[in-house]
């Protein structure tokens, strides 16, 4: 049995304990069966915005002549090339890693799969494993639904997405949420014909004049078929064939030359052998943890996708900081429990969604008295200058306490805009506090000013 003080189960968020592990001097084993980095950095955040960016920046080019700029010759995409490029960076960043931890006496990288034998026991390779605390950070992968024939075709994930060299004439994309959404963009601005399969709606969480603006803009690129029953799937060699009936009862078939399927995610708990230990899982597969973010068994901790709170890499991020915090700074009196703030997201579609707090919807679930207030790119003095086919911010404002609720934007820049409110939420921050500060003309940020201005009027 070998003797660690810390063994990380996972190499994409988890890494985040490693840093502050290493200035105590601990002895710290690693354990990645794929590339470190984890999703974000190989097959999620990081190549996804490599590629989501050229793809944004060839839309507005096409879309010139709004501008009075026209040109007249043909974009071409060298879509190969592009992916090589992409695949090769995020390829030496997750080597840079591995090289370093090898180089550390302090580390030992098992790039192999991990299993429990018991409770703290890890079998890896051919050796048996323990620390005095143990991180679970083994993350997710793409679910695969159920469908008659797919299994049997060489249909795409997000992952062969990102990897795959050739530029499908016709693109057939499975699912509605984040990621499809993000890569169907990808591959319709680089000039492959779309079509999606939407079981209900275009990201249903979203509030609802996000939700119905983003669906408007983006069906006007995308061709969309909602609510395709009894689906079928099939392919030939060469063509992917999908069938159905609509919601009317008629009979629908669409061909493509690929297929990605982008219906969600499952943990990866399963590769652990949990079964062996006392950690427990919810139905779903995911990781029941406490308040402190420790499993049913004492000094074994979880965090990231596989707990199932939040998706997203800056929330793993938060948690690693917080579990490094905790039990590597702080005395063991000071033990604190995590206290998550308002957790922010973004959607790096055309357009771009960024939101935080609550939608309308929820508000109204939740029993508030509140005023939604709107506000379009448009009517701005950037409205003049960029001509935005779409855009707008929507504010959640507490009647009573004029507090910000949740806010909600799409169009140009959302990811980047939405920050501002992502402080007002977390401070609990008055619209008349927000307006004490000047705004700098002619800046975008002047529209969430003027959403503010429209709140102030009505709740007088």
């Amino acid at each position: 049995m070998k003797e660690y003080d810390i063994i990380i189960i996972g190499g994409g968020g988890g890494l985040k304990l490693i840093q502050p592990a290493l200035k105590l001097g601990l002895k710290i084993a690693v354990i990645e069966k794929e590339s470190l980095g984890g999703t974000c950095l190989n097959r999620g955040c990081i190549p996804s915005k490599m590629l989501i960016h050229p793809a944004n920046v060839l839309t507005a080019a096409k879309n010139m002549q709004k501008y009075s700029i026209t040109n007249k010759g043909k974009y071409t995409v060298n879509f190969a090339e592009l992916i090589e490029r992409v695949s090769t960076t995020v390829d030496n960043e997750s080597q840079a890693i591995a090289k370093s931890y090898k180089k550390n006496p302090l580390i030992d990288y098992y790039h192999t799969t991990g299993k429990f034998i018991a409770d703290k026991v890890i079998g890896v390779d051919d050796i048996e494993i323990t620390a005095q605390a143990i991180f679970v950070a083994v993350g997710s992968r793409p679910m695969i639904p159920e469908i008659p024939g797919l299994a049997d075709t060489p249909f795409m994930t997000s992952k062969e997405a990102l990897r795959s060299k050739q530029l499908p004439k016709k693109l057939l994309v499975i699912g509605g949420g984040y990621i499809g959404c993000e890569l169907g963009h990808v591959y319709g601005a680089l000039e492959s014909e779309t079509t999606f399969f939407v079981r209900g709606k275009y990201f249903e969480r979203e509030d609802v004049s996000i939700r119905e603006a983003f669906q408007s803009t983006f069906e006007k690129r995308h061709h969309t078929i909602y609510g395709l029953r009894e689906m079928k799937v099939q392919h030939n060699g060469k063509e992917f064939t999908i069938t159905g009936k609509n919601p009317a009862g008629k009979k629908i078939i669409e061909r493509g030359d690929a297929l990605l399927v982008a219906t969600g995610i499952i943990p990866n708990t399963d590769t652990l052998d949990l079964d062996k230990t006392n950690i427990v899982k919810d139905d779903k597969g995911f990781i029941k943890v406490n308040e402190y973010l420790e499993t049913d068994v004492e000094g074994v901790f979880a965090l990231g996708d596989c707990i199932g709170r939040y998706f997203f890499r800056h929330s793993v991020n938060f948690e690693g900081e917080y579990l490094a915090k905790n039990l590597f700074e702080e005395e063991v009196d000071a033990i604190k429990p995590i206290n998550y703030p308002p957790m922010p997201h973004a959607v790096f579609t055309y357009p771009e969604i960024g939101s935080i707090g609550l939608t309308e919807q929820k508000a109204q679930e939740e029993g508030f008295d509140f005023l939604a207030v709107e506000h379009t790119y448009k009517k701005s003095a950037q409205g003049m200058a960029r001509l935005p086919e779409e855009g707008l911010v929507k504010l959640i404002i507490d009647r009573n306490t004029h507090k910000i609720l949740g806010a909600h934007i799409l169009g140009d820049e959302a990811a980047t805009m939405i920050h501002q409110l992502i402080l007002a939420v977390t401070i609990e921050s008055t619209i008349e506090e927000l307006l004490q500060m000047i705004y700098i003309h002619p800046a975008l940020p002047e529209i969430v000013r003027n959403a503010l201005r429209k709140a102030k009027e009505q709740l007088k």
